[in-house]
């Protein structure tokens, strides 16, 4: 009986095995280290994990093969050191802000055409820890800076207008400090949109907030982002199809 052929290994299990090798020497010089500041010996953190000094002189050698699971945490709560074990991010998995980032990269694509410099989720001088601009443009040859809020849906309507509120004061600060000695920049407000039918219907339901919060013109604002045409003067509103391909003025 002609004996069987060895199964030639994987691609998978070749770099398994290699990643393997690379993680349990770093994890076993970490022990190591770790051990030594605390100056314990091999027998007394062994003693503590119930497991042979010989084994614990494997792992901290790299040699750790077949140890189970328990005994790396075990190692771990004897350090007093967190041991995270788990699976980085899966990349066929959605972004949790994946809708948001649809809208902000449909936005800064649109602006590239305007000849505007661009920024995402950007802070200047002096804000706090956690503001940031979903997008900003500036254009410094005409003075002009776009503070654009990105919009899924609303949690809070009254909170959503306060937050851009606060950022395009924050803005406008910062407009007046890089100015200098010349003419401040100027600073509009524009908020974009997802054409849900959620959103539709907080905008049919309050018009009036809409209206007197964001009476800029629509299209005057498109034609700002994609020609860099002049800025209307007062905040806008535009919106963005539910794919984020493509911008599109608001009717009244």
């Amino acid at each position: 009986m002609a004996a069987s052929k060895p199964r030639r290994r994987t691609e998978a299990e070749i770099e398994g095995r290699r990643l393997a090798e690379m993680a349990i020497r770093k994890l076993g010089q970490n022990v190591r280290d770790a051990r030594r500041r605390r100056q314990l010996t091999q027998t007394a953190l062994a003693i503590r994990i119930g497991i042979s000094r010989q084994r614990l002189g494997d792992i901290e050698a790299g040699q750790a093969w077949a140890v189970r699971s328990e005994v790396w945490f075990a190692l771990a709560q004897a350090l007093g050191i967190y041991l995270r074990f788990e699976f980085g991010r899966d990349p066929q998995q959605e972004l949790r802000d994946a809708w948001h980032a649809d809208i902000q990269e449909l936005v800064l694509r649109t602006a590239k055409s305007g000849g505007w410099e661009r920024g995402f989720e950007e802070k200047v001088g002096g804000w706090s820890a956690d503001r940031s601009v979903d997008v900003r443009l500036i254009n410094r040859a005409t003075k002009r800076i776009v503070v654009n809020e990105c919009w899924n849906t609303f949690g809070d309507l009254g909170e959503a207008a306060r937050s851009s509120a606060r950022k395009r004061r924050d803005v406008e600060q910062y407009a007046v400090a890089v100015a200098g000695d010349g003419n401040a920049f100027q600073v509009g407000l524009l908020w974009i949109l997802k054409d849900t039918a959620a959103n539709r219907a907080v905008v049919k339901r309050y018009p009036e907030i809409f209206e007197s919060r964001f009476p800029g013109s629509s299209r005057g604002w498109l034609e700002t982002l994609t020609k860099g045409g002049p800025m209307p003067q007062a905040s806008g509103l535009v919106w963005c199809d539910r794919g984020a391909t493509r911008l599109f003025a608001r009717r009244r």
